[in-house]
């Protein structure tokens, strides 16, 4: 007699014996199975022509006591395919010497809510938000990487002055209205005059004459001449109407309104010009000459964007959940700031101006400061100024805009009439980085002008 067991046993090998007749290969791989339609019937990991035996596992990974298999971490299972892992990922992102300073984020919310001096509470979250900043966007180029061009540069549009907009927020709903509008413009100022003067004054003291994309350039320049054009009008406006009777507040608050909404349109299209239909313009095209006048060998070249890809150093879900703990963070630490300013202003005797548009600008681009520098001095100048002048694009077509129409939604009147000295600075200031842009040259001279007009300007607004 034939067992039960014997005979299911004898027909489950014959049923594999007349599976391998067919002409078909299954890859087994991480537990899935592909028809390949090749070969024979095989698993990946046992060589060709080995006898299976009754008891092999048909998976890799499981074995034949309860047919257990090995599962991945959950860490290990939201890295993707050659990523580095999630240590890898926090190492690198940490590993800048400003991360010392995040000892003073827990001091900042200590002295805020146990009410220390003004000094201390300011000094504190005026300093966390250095390494904030530079955190921020060192997780924002770690996910643009991985998103590809058109991706990144949204991406980079929304968090590149994600301190200034968490900042004009926080001042914005606590009522703030001047130190929203001094630090947006203060920004402006000091990526338009004391970044872009720092590179070209860096570029110019190692080579002779650094060359970069005149229309690409001229584009931006323009733009941002259009943005200044939007804030003079309101003040052109108050002064021309202010005798009127019933005064020109109402119509200052619709002229804002419209005009922000224009401007976001505006630079939604300059987005789709600049990543899409007019992308070769902004194609790198770096030609450098050394003190003596002559081109450098091998540093005069036309990059294209296929010729060096650039490495990601961090996983996407590790860069995308550090950009949004350090966003959280971050509003916090600019919250304790805003609420120190007035005392600190009344106390030291600081005029609020002077804090909006000098100090705080400082602290929130300082990690744009260096890396324009930095990439001014390896002759990259289409870099330096997508990052200067770029950056100032974003405070005044996007960030401003996007502030007035928060403050619409919320009740609270912020405009686009800044005072008149403001806006007369910031006037100047684009006029010079226009004649300084047209030419596509830079030298030092260009940047040393640049940071004297930057200089004059603090003077100014510190007696103001």
């Amino acid at each position: 007699m034939v067992s039960h067991g014997s005979l299911i046993n004898t027909l489950i090998l014959a049923g594999l014996v007349s599976i391998r007749g067919y002409q078909r290969k299954v890859e087994v791989r991480r537990g899935t199975l592909y028809n390949t339609g090749v070969c024979i019937v095989d698993v990946v990991g046992r060589k060709d022509g080995e006898a299976s035996s009754e008891h092999s596992p048909l998976l890799p990974g499981s074995s034949s006591n309860g047919g257990r298999r090995r599962t991945r971490g959950f860490f290990e299972t939201l890295k993707g395919e050659g990523e580095a892992t999630w240590g890898q990922s926090l190492k690198f992102l940490f590993a800048n010497w400003l991360s010392l300073l995040l000892v003073l984020i827990p001091l900042s919310a200590v002295a805020h809510y146990q009410n220390w001096d003004a000094g201390w509470r300011f000094g504190f979250s005026f300093f966390a938000i250095v390494p904030l900043a530079a955190l921020l966007g060192e997780a924002t180029e770690q996910v643009a990487i991985k998103l590809g061009e058109t991706l990144g540069g949204l991406l980079n549009a929304s968090f590149g002055n994600a301190v200034e907009i968490i900042v004009g927020v926080t001042a914005l709903l606590q009522g703030e209205y001047r130190i929203v509008q001094t630090s947006l413009i203060g920004s402006i100022l000091s990526n338009l005059l004391l970044v872009l003067g720092c590179s070209f004054l860096a570029g110019g003291l190692k080579f002779h004459e650094c060359h970069f994309q005149e229309t690409a350039a001229q584009t931006s320049a323009s733009l941002m001449a259009l943005a200044c054009f939007t804030l003079v009008i309101p003040a052109a406006y108050n002064a021309t109407q202010k005798s009127l009777p019933g005064g020109s507040q109402n119509g200052i608050i619709i002229i804002s309104h419209g005009t922000s909404i224009l401007l976001l349109f505006v630079y939604a299209s300059y987005l789709f010009f600049q990543l899409h239909t007019h992308a070769d313009l902004y194609k790198a095209k770096t030609k450098l000459k050394n003190q003596s006048g002559a081109p450098i060998d091998g540093v005069q070249q036309e990059e294209e964007e296929d010729d060096e890809e650039e490495e990601a150093h961090m996983s996407v879900v590790a860069a995308s959940v550090s950009l949004l703990a350090i966003t959280v963070i971050t509003a916090f630490v600019a919250d304790y700031l805003v609420a120190s300013i007035e005392e600190t202003a009344e106390k030291y005797h600081l005029s609020k101006p002077f804090i909006g548009v000098i100090l705080l600008p400082l602290v929130s681009n300082a990690a744009e400061h260096i890396t324009s520098v930095w990439m001014a001095m390896k002759g990259k100048m289409e870099l330096t100024i997508g990052i200067s002048i770029g950056s100032s694009i974003q405070i005044a077509t996007f960030a401003i805009p996007l502030l007035v129409i928060v403050g619409w939604i919320t009740g609270r009147e912020l405009t686009l009439f800044f005072e008149n000295f403001e806006t007369i600075s910031l006037f100047v200031s684009v006029i010079l980085v226009n004649l300084f842009t047209m030419d596509g040259k830079a030298n030092y001279m260009e940047g040393l002008m640049l940071i004297t007009l930057y200089i004059v300007l603090s003077l100014a607004f510190w007696v103001s």
